[in-house]
């Protein structure tokens, strides 16, 4: 009964508040600038003699102002929202919104993505409890809407699983990388959405670093579907590290995967386009670890939550990623009431790899460096800020102050694992990524090029003290493996009892989780070599 009320509450609150909101904010814009906009529209208003939505919007663009910027409608809405996204200019856009029916039109913003032992931390045994209870979720069919999929994963093997279930009303789309046969009886459909990514863009994708197909070629996507619903893999592991069983917390669920992610972001177009198909295509649950990033947008601004709340009103649980933002309060995102929130917590299981200064004393951080070590040799340690980059930029550092020495690198700015590989171009030996307050004291473990470890700000503040204060700093990093039950068996999590939390939260044990990634990524990217691998333990916050 809740969720009609909400929804007369909402109608409302688009109707009456929403229109006057966004009257303010495009006139402040140039008004011959076209971008794509999200028209949310009343459907009980459109006139009788229009055989389709698809009509009468289409007529509403026609009788808009003219601009030297052709309009053009991306995508029609039906399920998740009702609508459609067009290219318009500004002052077609204040114009569009005096017309009858229209709800709100909100301005295309992009997003960006979020990030085998945690069964057995949370619990989960094959003999009693939830998997064997609720049959490890048979026939539950899970939306992926993310950067695709990679199928050939292992995770994604549909041995011993039942023909696909009679309600599914999906496709596979295929592509030249992505034939028929990468659908079966796990992943059961597969499409991509790029019109709001290409509008935006202003111009069309580039397929030489790019796939318009479902087929992964960023990786998270392939991540996360692991995540929720991979099969059993025995045997599996990142080089030494976390050998074991990798498998989704829903081994017998069915993925449908829904690409909306791109090399610069995920557009709110594309990102209703998918969700409003998902729920065409009889999904059961929608999963989206994408987001805003810093602080969490007004309900009635933000495009995710909107169509959370369509996709609700079909009975269909939305679980979305509570961001990578922090550790400020209020950088939560997706947190709207009638969205299942998903944050990182952590689990006892760590790969160790500590600093041991000169004088004795021992930092500890994390790293899946699988490579030869240092051994029990004490190098000289330099703060890269002393060194032309305290960021570690690429082709910033200075070798003569770098060439056989371990370099202390602030995080941020450029990827972790491409630091070290401007210290090994300048001739450095190893490297101690250390945390500033930006980060606080969240750790990442990375498969690093050259041996080198993560630590927090805490630690990283007292070692860059020790290379400023002493005259010969020395330094090795001590690789420790996998360590599982040395930290407290309860999870921890961030500010989860702070009095604005007001949404449906949870915690999900991503801190050290095993899971799949796509193939011919390596340690760093295609650039930097070509390792493969299909599972690694992740420690990114999802």
């Amino acid at each position: 009964m809740a969720i009609p009320s909400l929804s007369s509450f909402l109608l409302f609150f688009f109707l009456f508040f929403v229109p006057a909101t966004i009257s303010i904010s495009i006139s402040s814009d140039s008004s011959h600038q076209s971008q794509t906009f999200i028209i949310h529209v009343s459907r009980s208003h459109k006139p009788t003699h229009f055989t389709t939505h698809h009509h009468w919007y289409a007529s509403i663009i026609k009788s808009l102002p003219s601009s030297p910027h052709p309009s053009k409608i991306l995508y029609t809405y039906s399920h998740a929202v009702n609508g459609f996204s067009a290219r318009l200019t500004t002052t077609q856009a204040v114009e569009l919104r005096h017309f009858p029916g229209i709800l709100s039109v909100l301005p295309d913003r992009a997003h960006h993505v979020h990030t085998t032992h945690t069964p057995h931390f949370l619990g989960l045994t094959d003999t009693f409890g939830l998997w064997p209870n609720s049959d490890y979720a048979d026939d539950v069919i899970i939306g992926v809407l993310d950067t695709g999929i990679w199928p050939e994963i292992r995770s994604f093997s549909d041995s011993g699983l039942s023909p696909v279930p009679s309600t599914w009303k999906g496709i596979c789309e295929t592509g030249p990388d992505f034939p028929s046969s990468a659908c079966n009886r796990k992943i059961i459909g597969a499409r991509a959405f790029y019109r709001g990514y290409e509008s935006a863009r202003g111009k069309t994708l580039d397929e030489t670093n790019q796939s318009k197909s479902p087929r992964d070629t960023e990786g998270h996507g392939t991540h996360t579907a692991s995540t929720a619903a991979g099969s059993v893999v025995q045997n599996a592991g990142f080089y030494q590290y976390a050998n074991g069983v990798a498998r989704g917390m829903a081994t017998k669920a069915r993925i449908a995967a829904y690409k909306i992610c791109w090399a610069f972001g995920c557009y709110d177009s594309d990102i209703l386009a998918a969700m409003d198909q998902a729920i065409a295509d009889g999904v059961h649950v929608i999963s989206l670890s994408v987001g805003a990033t810093g602080f969490a947008p007004q309900y009635d601004r933000d495009s995710i939550a909107i169509g959370a709340f369509g996709a609700a009103q079909h009975g269909i649980l939305v679980s979305c990623s509570a961001g990578n933002s922090g550790p400020d309060p209020f950088t939560a995102v997706n947190i709207a009431p009638w969205i299942l929130t998903v944050g990182a917590s952590t689990i006892d299981r760590e790969f160790p790899a500590d600093v041991v200064l000169g004088d004795g004393r021992i930092f500890g951080g994390v790293s899946l460096y699988s490579g030869e070590s240092l051994g029990e040799s004490r190098f000289p340690i330099v703060y890269a800020g002393d060194c032309g980059s305290r960021l570690c930029l690429t082709g910033l550092l200075d070798s003569s102050k770098v060439a056989g020495k371990i370099v202390v690198c602030d995080r941020g700015g450029n990827a972790r694992v491409e630091k070290g590989s401007a210290v090994k171009d300048a001739g450095g030996v190893g490297m101690i990524l250390a945390n500033t307050a930006e980060s606080g004291e969240e750790l990442i473990a990375d498969s690093h090029l050259i041996p080198a470890t993560m630590v927090g700000q805490i630690a990283g503040n007292k070692i860059r003290d020790y290379v400023k204060s002493e005259t010969s700093p020395t330094a090795t990093i001590s690789f420790r493996g996998t360590v599982i039950g040395t930290t407290p068996p309860a999870p921890k999590v961030a500010g989860v009892l702070q009095p604005w939390t007001e949404s449906s939260d949870t915690g999900n044990s991503q801190t050290g989780r095993h899971s799949s990634w796509r193939k011919h990524l390596g340690r760093m990217d295609r650039k930097h070599g070509s390792d493969r691998f299909g599972y690694r333990p992740e420690t990114c916050r999802v």
